[in-house]
């Protein structure tokens, strides 16, 4: 069954009147089709494709009448009017039918279409529920809170709500009788010139932004959606509901400008911090290479054993304050995207063991440990050796300052083949508390207190620092902790930065003698 053939089934169970359709055969006729109110009149169950001779539809005096007039149609192929037939007890009372011949393509009588004329009382009940639609209907058009514009096929405005009125100014006799496209702005009128017309013709919903011409001159931002609405004659119409956004790209524009504003206070914040780094650095080496000169008595005695005692506070406060620079302009170079990867392969074996030896000398209790747990044949990374190395430093510092004595920090390798390789620096320290990880992971975010009895808590940029360089290799930090049981930190590293076959283009191809002093040739690195 067809669209149309369905509407129109609908249409024709669905009316408030009895109708019913009636079949001729010789001097016979039936009823082949009737909606519920004809089956309520005629005393009949559902036909089911099952036809009823008139004259057991009808009593005897009545069928006679409508025998008649029937034949009266048919003979002369015009509508009829049956007026008056005899009501019988207990049925709906049904003044009269109207009764009109259905033709086929050949002028040939199909059907008769019989329909019960309404009473009075019938005709002012219809009337009264279709003025109350309407009210119903002009209700809720007036009282929603988007603007509403109907437009015909010559885009004139042939009614608009209160909301549109009262949000874009414009007074109904303004905008009545108007091609509504006077009301959006000139860059937008063709677009709505070409939507409307393809609307017209296919009737699809079309939604989108638009911006509206106020009737104080401002412009106005709105969403807007378009319905068909199909009259009799078919006669099309546009309803097109208007959102009011106008705030809301506000709100956009404002945050834009904010998001602008503070990454212009960012890059100034960098180059400040670029500029005062360098200008703090060269006096501050100056005072750690003259106070070790003299912590070492290079040129004679100092005399009175305080001035070595002081001169070690000296030099090791100007050695942290260093540090902290380094940490800073570190970040503010990341944060500015002006760090640029030194790539090459590093032998992951050598370095660990360097930065274990690092760690080791930074240790201030003699029973704290750093083990190192990466097999010999551990494969090569690609990656920047300097910045790699500050990652392992600062994670392995990160877990000695937090760990009890006694405690042992481990630095250990995983080979995931085609995942790519970890690298992992647990400790059994006191842990962070589940809702806290994400702060420790923040800029200058600081969870506890040191464990350890180190002279300086830090600034808590170490693990921000390590994840961000971690990502600048493509690669990611992961930070598993629970308190009182310690922390386990891996850094992951792509598979196409493993290297599993030996290259002569390496570094740190054996292992590195250090230096006593391997503090000073970090903080000396750091430094450049």
């Amino acid at each position: 069954m067809s669209d149309h053939e369905i509407n129109h089934k609908a249409l024709f169970d669905q009316m408030p009147v009895s109708r019913f359709l009636v079949k001729q055969k010789g001097d016979s006729f039936t009823v082949c089709e009737a909606n519920s109110k004809a089956l309520e009149y005629l005393g009949l169950d559902l036909l089911n494709g099952q036809s009823k001779p008139i004259e057991d539809c009808f009593v005897k005096e009545n069928a006679a009448l409508m025998r008649e007039s029937f034949l009266a149609c048919v003979e002369k192929k015009t509508p009829v009017t049956i007026s008056a037939p005899r009501r019988v007890e207990g049925s709906p009372y049904i003044s009269g039918f109207w009764v009109n011949p259905i033709f086929d393509d050949q002028c040939n009588i199909l059907l008769l279409d019989v329909i019960a004329q309404p009473t009075i009382a019938d005709t002012s009940i219809i009337e009264r529920e279709r003025d109350d639609a309407l009210r119903l209907l002009t209700s809720i058009f007036d009282a929603s809170e988007v603007g509403i514009l109907v437009s015909d096929r010559k885009r004139h405005i042939i009614k608009i709500n209160d909301s549109f009125t009262r949000i874009y100014g414009w007074d109904r006799h303004d905008a009545m009788g108007k091609d509504f496209t006077q009301f959006v702005t000139d860059d937008e009128k063709a677009i709505a010139t070409r939507n409307h017309a393809h609307f017209i013709q296919n009737g699809e919903r079309q939604t989108g932004e638009v911006k509206i011409l106020k009737k104080d001159g401002e412009i106005a931002n709105a969403w807007y959606a378009t319905a068909t609405l199909t009259l009799s004659e078919d006669r099309r119409f546009q309803v097109t509901t208007l959102i009011d956004m106008t705030m809301h790209k506000q709100m956009e524009r404002s945050l834009r400008l904010a998001k602008d504003q503070a990454d212009a206070a960012n890059h100034a914040k960098s180059a400040f911090l670029a500029n005062m780094s360098h200008e703090l650095r060269t006096p501050l080496n100056a005072v750690i290479g003259f106070s070790e000169m003299m912590i070492k008595e290079t040129f004679g005695p100092l005399g009175d054993p305080k001035y070595a005692e002081y001169l070690g506070d000296i030099h090791l406060s100007a050695r942290h304050l260093l540090e902290i620079i380094n940490e800073v302009l570190d970040m503010s170079k990341i944060e500015a995207g002006r760090v640029d990867l030194d790539e090459r392969e590093v032998d992951i074996v050598a370095l660990v063991e360097t930065v274990a030896r690092i760690a080791t000398s930074r240790i201030f209790s003699s029973d704290l440990s750093v083990k190192v747990d990466v097999r010999a044949d551990f494969p090569r990374l690609y990656s920047d050796p300097r910045l790699l190395r500050q990652i392992l430093i600062n994670l392995v510092t990160n877990a000695v300052k937090y760990s009890p004595n006694g405690g042992v920090i481990t630095i250990s390798g995983e080979d995931r083949g085609k995942d790519g390789l970890d690298l992992i620096v647990s400790d059994q320290g006191m842990g962070i508390p589940e809702d806290r990880v994400k702060e420790a992971m923040e800029p200058f975010g600081q969870i506890h207190e040191p464990t350890q009895s180190t002279p300086y808590q830090g600034t808590g940029l170490g693990l921000p620092l390590a994840k961000a360089m971690v990502e600048m290799h493509g690669g990611h930090l992961n930070l598993k902790s629970k308190e009182g049981e310690g922390t386990t930190v891996s850094i992951s590293f792509p598979a196409q930065r493993v290297r599993r076959v030996a290259s002569t283009n390496s570094i740190l191809d054996e292992k590195p003698s250090v230096p006593e002093n391997v503090e000073e040739v970090e903080l000396i690195q750091s430094a450049e």
